[in-house]
């Protein structure tokens, strides 16, 4: 093959694949509604297996509530399975109050609007996929 010519393919690929391997990434934007009050923080997290949701989060958001909603933009995710939980943490104590028969005295979500019988719900009904292309999610919190 002439060396001009093989030259020539070698520069076409690098411009047309960006000069080198990237990781693909991409968003998860959040509109967290039904924010009962200013007090206290909205607190997000994602988790990427079952194991870990509720308990590490991979990513984690915190912010004062500044009326009846919110948005909230996770960026530069692998592409991936995500379960969100949400929490309205209305005292500031870092974790989701309850009465002595576990219901919350706060206001909580999870990813899809998902809803679990006496309890959470698993991480399959809360996981988000995230592709290449940004997804976005409308969340309404729960309050009892």
């Amino acid at each position: 093959m002439n060396k001009f010519l093989l030259l020539g393919l070698i520069c076409t690929c690098i411009l047309f694949h960006g000069g080198g391997a990237r990781a693909q990434t991409a968003s998860i934007e959040i509109n967290v509604n039904n924010i009962k009050s200013g007090k206290g923080s909205i607190r997000l997290g994602l988790f990427t297996t079952k194991e870990d949701f509720l308990k590490n989060a991979v990513a984690r958001k915190v912010l004062k509530p500044e009326g009846k909603e919110i948005t909230v933009i996770f960026e530069n995710l692998p592409p991936g399975d995500y379960a969100l939980s949400v929490i309205h943490d209305e005292n500031d104590n870092g974790e989701l109050d309850s009465n002595k028969l576990g219901i919350p005295k706060e206001g909580f979500a999870f990813g899809n609007n998902a809803f679990g019988s006496f309890g959470p719900p698993s991480f399959e009904k809360a996981k988000i996929t995230v592709t290449n292309e940004p997804v976005k999610q409308v969340i309404t919190l729960k309050y009892f």
